[in-house]
């Protein structure tokens, strides 16, 4: 084992010893998050929000509550992230009119800027993840984190909790 055997990691603690692909994953995501945050915050944007935007450009207006689905959160916690890009003038929120109970979140003509700034930042973003790799390097990645990905999407619906179910 030497210094580039990925088995030798002196970053990854011995309690991990058994998972050291979900180790990796771990510390990439986090270091990809931070340095993420940092640069949409010049933007006046936290990591996360810019992906509720980028979604909101590419559908047009969603549902309140299927955002919260689709991004795995609360509906407390998908309020006050639409509550802070109102704020800001990104999003405005309207009635439903399918639904007078449900709340419509839809992109503002003021966002379209914030989309070329979005866009800029995810460029950057990708330029200083890959580095110096080849086009060939970074397409066996991106296959290699999509099966990834795969794996643990099919594990996840396998055994997804029967609707009603534990109520």
């Amino acid at each position: 084992m030497g210094a580039d055997d990925p088995s030798s990691d002196r970053r990854r603690p011995g309690a991990a010893a058994g998972g050291p692909i979900s180790h990796a994953i771990f510390r990439l995501a986090k270091t990809h998050r931070m340095l993420a945050g940092q640069l949409l915050r010049e933007v006046g944007l936290h990591p996360g929000q810019e992906l509720l935007m980028m979604r909101l450009w590419e559908s047009g207006s969603q549902r309140q509550a299927d955002l919260a689905t689709e991004f795995g959160t609360d509906s407390a916690s998908m309020t006050r992230t639409v509550q802070r890009l109102e704020r800001t003038g990104y999003v405005r929120r309207i009635p439903d009119p399918d639904d007078g109970r449900a709340t419509r979140v839809e992109p503002t003509p003021a966002s379209l800027v914030l989309r070329g700034q979005v866009e800029r930042i995810w460029d950057h973003l990708e330029r200083l993840t890959v580095g110096q790799m080849s086009t060939e390097e970074q397409q066996a990645a991106l296959r290699v984190v999509q099966r990834l990905e795969d794996n643990l999407l099919a594990l996840q619906s396998d055994h997804a909790p029967e609707h009603g179910a534990g109520r």
